[in-house]
């Protein structure tokens, strides 16, 4: 081969081809094999079938590419059965909060009929106390007007 000069010159076809025929001369031929099939370890999801005029480039890219939004998918669905889980979850606590929920207005309720209770007793009591305290004022009363009738 010729040494190459970087300088700027116009280009020459000739010359290139001259060059290449010259490389191709003293350089032996790369071995090329041919593949046959390429074993296909994974298989496609059931939703996809190739295309009878796709090429083996474009069947191994289409496969390779549906094959991560498969696993991206399972992936998706997993989040859901997390989900699935979070939300059964939730309903127990709902249903649990509600029992409590239940508790709670029955409990308040009896507080209020206890406090009813008590109110009405202290009431009683108050009116019992102001008629016992009439009762022994009268007594007095009497009692005073008997002293000072019986006194010379």
């Amino acid at each position: 081969m010729r040494g190459q000069n970087t300088a700027a010159r116009p280009f020459d076809v000739n010359q290139i081809e001259e060059e290449i025929q010259e490389a191709v001369q003293h350089k032996p031929p790369p071995h090329i094999h041919a593949v046959g099939s390429i074993p296909r370890s994974l298989t496609v999801p059931d939703y996809v079938n190739h295309h009878e005029d796709a090429t083996e480039i474009g069947k191994l890219s289409a496969e390779a590419i549906v094959r991560e939004y498969e696993v991206t998918a399972k992936e998706i669905e997993a989040v859901g059965e997390f989900v699935k889980e979070m939300a059964q979850r939730c309903e127990q606590l709902t249903t649990s909060a509600s029992a409590m929920l239940k508790d709670i207005k029955t409990t308040a309720a009896r507080y209020r009929k206890e406090g009813k209770r008590i109110f009405n007793e202290i009431e009683s009591c108050s009116s019992a106390t102001e008629e016992v305290r009439q009762l022994c004022e009268t007594f007095r009363d009497r009692i005073a007007v008997k002293s000072a009738e019986g006194a010379p």
